[in-house]
C-alpha cells in the first residue's frame, strides 16, 4: 500500500512512499529496542546536545520544512513557519530544562529517607496527526529522548514527507538508529506493535475512535497510554471584555489552521448584551479574507487538509442547517479547484442539532448568545468534550472564578486556548487525558521509582 502526498491546493497527488514489510517493521522494533539499552545510560549531557542540534536544524531549514507542511496539509506558509519555531522551541525547552525535571526528589517522610527516582522505560510509540506534522511529534519525542527512552512515530498518511523529514533531521544532528525511528505503516498495525512487549507505552493525537482503538490496545496489554483527542472549546465572552482583543483572539482561535485544531474555539458562548457587537465586528472581519494559494503569504483562507475533510465539513454544516440553525456567512464549498470550504458563521444552533454535539473540524465560527455567566458555564459543560476553553472579561478575579468552573483541562484567560512548552496541555471527558509538554511531559513514559532507606 503507496502512502502519498496530496496537495489540498490542487488535489493531485505529489509523491508516494512504500509500507514497510512485517520483517522490516521487526527489525525496526528490535534495533530501537537495542538501541534503548544504550541511549538510557547515555549522559544527560549529550541527550540535551542532540535536541539542541534537532532545534538547530529546524531553524536553519525552516522555510524548506515549512513549505513541507503547506504542500502536504494547506496551512498556510506564514502559520507553517510558525509551527517550526515552535516545534524547535519545545526541543530547547527539554534540553535546557529535563535535567531540573528528572532530578531525584527527597520525600518528607515520618522515619528513615525517601527519594523519588525517575527512570525511562523503554520503546514509546507515538501516532500522531497531520494538523501540526512537526510539532506534535516534538511535543512527544523530546521529553521522551531527554528522559533516555526511544520513540517511534506512526505519523499520518498524508504527511509521509514531514514524517520522513524528521527522520532525517535526527540523524543528520547525530541520533543512531533507533532513537527515533518513523514507520511508514497503515494504522491497522498499531494493536500489534502493542503486543510487542519491547514497546512499553502509547501515545496518541487524533480523533476518539483512533483514541479508543489505541486505548484498548494499550489497555489489553497493561501498556501506558496518552491521548489528545477532539475538542470542542467554549470562548466565552463577557459583557465588561475588551472587544478589539476579543475580535482578534476569535479570529485566531477558530480560523488559525483553517479551523483544524483540537484547541480551536468553536463555540462562540457570547453575553446578549454584546452579543451583536461581537457578531458584527466577526462578520466584517472574515468576509473579507483573501482566499488562494497557501504558499502565498498574503493568502489569509486556504484549502482544508484533504477533499474528504472539506466534504466531510459540507456534511455537518448541511444537516445543521437543515435542522434549523441559521448561515450568517458562507455555508459552502468554494467554487475552485482544491479542497476548499467558505469561511463559515452559524447562528441558532440548539441541542439535538448535529453540529451542538460534535466536533466541526475546519473554518465554521457558532455564535450562541446566553443572557449570563451561568447560562455560559452551564453551555460551555454541556458537552462530551473537554480540552480548552476561554474566558474575556477586564475583572480577571470574575474571569478566573468562571475559569474554574469549566469542565475541561485548560482555560486562557482574555486569549484563545493555545501552547506552550512550558505550560501543560491535556484535556478531561471525551478529549483524552494524560499531560504533554512542561514538567507534565516527563512524568508520562517514565518508572517513578521509590528508593528508601530505613532508619
Amino acid at each position: 500500500m503507496a502512502i502519498e502526498t496530496i496537495n489540498p491546493f490542487t488535489n493531485k497527488s505529489v509523491k508516494s512512499f512504500e509500507e514497510i514489510s512485517e520483517q522490516e517493521l521487526e527489525t525496526k522494533i528490535d534495533t530501537a529496542h537495542k538501541q534503548y539499552a544504550k541511549w538510557k545510560d547515555t549522559k544527560i549531557e549529550k541527550r540535551a546536545e542532540l535536541l539542541h542540534k534537532v532545534a538547530a536544524i529546524m531553524r536553519k531549514r525552516k522555510k524548506e520544512l515549512a513549505q513541507l507542511i503547506t504542500l502536504e496539509m494547506g496551512k498556510l506558509i506564514k502559520q507553517s513557519e510558525s509551527e517550526i519555531e515552535m516545534c524547535a522551541s519545545v526541543y530547547e525547552y527539554y534540553a535546557n530544562n529535563g535535567a531540573d525535571f528528572m532530578k531525584d526528589k527527597e520525600l518528607e517522610v515520618e522515619s528513615g529517607k525517601a527519594i523519588m527516582k525517575l527512570s525511562p522505560i523503554g520503546i514509546i510509540l507515538g501516532v500522531e496527526p497531520w494538523n501540526y506534522p512537526f510539532n506534535q511529534v516534538g511535543r512527544l519525542a523530546a521529553p521522551n529522548i531527554m528522559l533516555g527512552n526511544v520513540v517511534m512515530i506512526k505519523h499520518a498518511s498524508n504527511v509521509p514527507q514531514c514524517a520522513q523529514a524528521i527522520e532525517d533531521i535526527f540523524k543528520e544532528a547525530g541520533a543512531e538508529e533507533g532513537i527515533y525511528t518513523n514507520l511508514f505503516l497503515n494504522s491497522k498495525h498499531i494493536a500489534k506493535i502493542a503486543e510487542d512487549d519491547r514497546v512499553v507505552g502509547l501515545s496518541l493525537t487524533g480523533s476518539e475512535k483512533a483514541g479508543a482503538s489505541v486505548a484498548e490496545a494499550a489497555g489489553k496489554n497493561l501498556k501506558k497510554s496518552v491521548l489528545e483527542l477532539g475538542g470542542s472549546d467554549p470562548f466565552i465572552v463577557l459583557e465588561d471584555a475588551d472587544m478589539d482583543v476579543v475580535i482578534k483572539n476569535a479570529i485566531a482561535g477558530r480560523l488559525g489552521n483553517m479551523g483544524q485544531a483540537c484547541t480551536s474555539s468553536k463555540r462562540m458562548i457570547v453575553l446578549e448584551s454584546v452579543a451583536e457587537e461581537f457578531t458584527n465586528r466577526l462578520l466584517d472581519k472574515i468576509k473579507g479574507m483573501k482566499v488562494g494559494d497557501p504558499a502565498d503569504a498574503s493568502t489569509e483562507v486556504g484549502p482544508l487538509s484533504s477533499e474528504d475533510a472539506a466534504e466531510k465539513i459540507k456534511e455537518q454544516v448541511d444537516a445543521t442547517v437543515k435542522a434549523g440553525a441559521k448561515v450568517l456567512l458562507g455555508g459552502k464549498r468554494i467554487d475552485r479547484e482544491g479542497a476548499f470550504y467558505e469561511p463559515t458563521i452559524l447562528t441558532g444552533i440548539k441541542k439535538g442539532m448535529l453540529a451542538y454535539h460534535e466536533e466541526l473540524f475546519g473554518p465554521i465560527v457558532m455564535i450562541y448568545k446566553v443572557k449570563d455567566e451561568e447560562e455560559a458555564i452551564a453551555l460551555a459543560n454541556d458537552s462530551s468534550f473537554g480540552l480548552g476553553g476561554s474566558v474575556f472579561s477586564k475583572n480577571i478575579d470574575r474571569a478566573v472564578l468562571l475559569a474554574s468552573k469549566i469542565e475541561t483541562g485548560m482555560v486562557f484567560i482574555n486569549q484563545y486556548t493555545g501552547s506552550r512548552p512550558d505550560l501543560p496541555f491535556g484535556g478531561t471527558k471525551r478529549s483524552g487525558y494524560g499531560r504533554e509538554l512542561a514538567a507534565y511531559g516527563m512524568n508520562e513514559f517514565v518508572n517513578k521509582k521509590l528508593i528508601y532507606v530505613g532508619g
